[in-house]
């Protein structure tokens, strides 16, 4: 059954990511960018081809959103799927999952004013114009413009998983506290996956701290700039921009122009505040 890991753009899913396939796809907590793999990226075309499903047709594709899960659901127990979309109703006909093909969520929010840096650096846009992004509504193209994504305003994409929390199928991770304490918060996380798969609860500390050495953000960084990364995009000059910029290292602070933090803490207020951000 399928496990979600949601978030909206830069807001530390590859970091999760990283830490679950170093923990449940490794045997001793060696991380590489090839074990990302084993998470797969929801929507893309290689799961609609497979049902001879015309991928140029976006509303087909939203018709067999959950007939795909169905076929991805039979390959295994416990399956992983990053994904950016908003949990809506596709042309306000077409759920994109339900109850009975998904085990449950994580979520991953960040700090918008630090999210917008970060967004605009990834697609080498301003900080502006990617402001307006994060406000409005917004359909995008996946990593590899394949499909199209509809992943929403920031606050509409945080909201809208929350329908799993009345089946308490819904662990939300802030960035922030995944940072500051990744055993901690990591360690909760292979609970609540545990919890949702009624499979017992063992904790390999030993690995954990393996993993977490592994996946720091300077290691990461590293191997970006030895190996490359697939994730990171290419800006008009043809160069690859770096996906481990900042990390840790943004801080609205000292980047954000005040014009710009007050139109997000204005927009997101009712979240913001939820979430301890303002």
């Amino acid at each position: 059954m399928i496990v979600w890991l949601a978030s909206y753009p830069k807001s530390g899913n590859t970091y999760l990511r990283s830490l679950l396939v170093s923990y449940f796809f490794s045997k001793n907590g060696n991380f590489d960018f090839k074990l990302l793999k084993n998470i797969k990226q929801f929507p893309t075309n290689d799961f609609f081809t497979s049902l001879d499903i015309d991928t140029k047709d976006k509303y087909q594709v939203a018709k067999n959103y959950i007939k795909a899960q169905e076929e991805i659901n039979k390959k295994g127990n416990l399956i992983f799927l990053k994904t950016h979309s908003s949990f809506c109703k596709m042309y306000d006909r077409f759920n994109f999952s339900d109850l009975k093909n998904s085990l449950g969520v994580i979520y991953i929010v960040r700090d918008p004013r630090n999210v917008v840096n970060s967004f605009a650096h990834h697609n080498s846009k301003s900080i502006e114009a990617t402001s307006e992004v994060l406000i409005n509504d917004l359909t995008i193209g996946n990593e590899k413009n394949e499909l199209e994504v509809y992943l929403g305003s920031w606050n509409f994409n945080y909201n809208s998983w929350k329908v799993y929390k009345s089946s308490k199928k819904y662990f939300l991770i802030k960035y922030e506290d995944l940072v500051s304490n990744p055993k901690k918060i990591f360690i909760n996380t292979l609970k609540f996956i545990h919890q949702i798969s009624n499979s017992k609860t063992i904790i390999d500390e030993i690995k954990i701290e393996k993993i977490l050495e592994e996946t720091n953000f300077s290691k990461m960084r590293s191997l970006e700039k030895k190996y490359g990364f697939d994730e990171a995009k290419t800006n008009e000059s043809g160069e690859r921009v770096k996906f481990f910029n900042l990390g840790p290292q943004n801080n609205w602070k000292k980047i954000l122009d005040p014009q710009i933090r007050k139109k997000i803490e204005t927009s997101f207020k009712i979240e913001m505040k939820e979430l301890g951000y303002i």
